[in-house]
């Protein structure tokens, strides 16, 4: 009943505005090459499904690559940054200059030192994904509840049993808002980092498809994109459920 709830009325609003885009498209009779209407996109899309799973699987390699590139490296950063006042001074300019400059911009510059390859997208994947790592866990690091602090103090707790037994663990909920939002900017990088230069990959598909006018190949792929996208976001949303049994994200977390 729950399920029915929280997805039956957002699915029965999907359903509603693929079936009214259908009608719009026969009755209007949209040139397919502009805005194909979804059987179209379906019955294209099916003729590639032999080329798609493994595009797939390399578009869901480099995504969980470059999340976890950004998680290892992330959050290491962020423990410096709070435990070190000069690492604070040194890094957070640092990352917010990197934040700043366009990750497409960068992409030509990882392809000539790395060369082509998932390796390079992955990279791009984990710089796209690298910043709400290190501010979450910072964040999460520094939102404990100052008496509890003075607490283990009193208790002449050291440093690092304070940081296992305290901190991470409050900081734990932090980490995996960090993990969500960067599970699903790493999707972004690795196709970011197809569409400028790869030879496999869905973004290179996308590309493929969209350089011969086959928009309905285009909205398919998209649409295969966007499931995977969910699907690595569900998991990290398990996998919060598992690690944080007493946190019950606003949300709900995973469906």
């Amino acid at each position: 009943m729950k399920l029915l709830t929280d997805y039956g009325f957002p699915l029965a609003v999907i359903a509603g505005l693929v079936a009214l885009w259908e009608v719009l498209c026969r009755m209007v009779r949209i040139p397919v090459w502009l805005l194909p209407a979804p059987s179209a996109i379906v019955r294209d899309t099916w003729t590639w499904a032999d080329r798609i799973p493994g595009h797939l699987w390399v578009t869901f390699y480099e995504t969980v690559g470059g999340f976890a590139v950004s998680v290892l490296v992330g959050v290491p950063l962020a423990i410096a940054i709070v435990y070190s006042p000069l690492m604070r001074r040194v890094l957070y300019p640092i990352l917010l200059v990197v934040q700043s400059v366009p990750k497409v911009a960068l992409a030509p510059l990882f392809l000539i030192w790395i060369g082509y390859g998932p390796q390079s997208n992955i990279l791009i994947a984990a710089i796209v994904a690298f910043f709400p790592m290190v501010v979450n866990t910072a964040a999460g690091l520094e939102s404990v509840e100052p008496d509890l602090l003075q607490l283990t103090h009193a208790l002449q707790a050291s440093a690092l049993r304070v940081f296992w037994k305290v901190r991470l663990p409050w900081a734990l909920p932090h980490i995996f808002s960090g993990m969500k939002v960067a599970m699903s900017l790493a999707v972004i990088g690795a196709v970011v980092g197809e569409f400028v230069g790869s030879d496999r990959g869905l973004g290179y598909l996308i590309l493929t498809a969209s350089s011969n006018m086959n928009t309905a190949i285009v909205f398919g792929v998209m649409a295969v994109l966007s499931a995977l996208g969910m699907v690595v976001f569900w998991a990290v949303c398990l996998a919060e459920r598992l690690a944080c049994p007493w946190y019950l994200p606003p949300d709900g977390g995973a469906p």
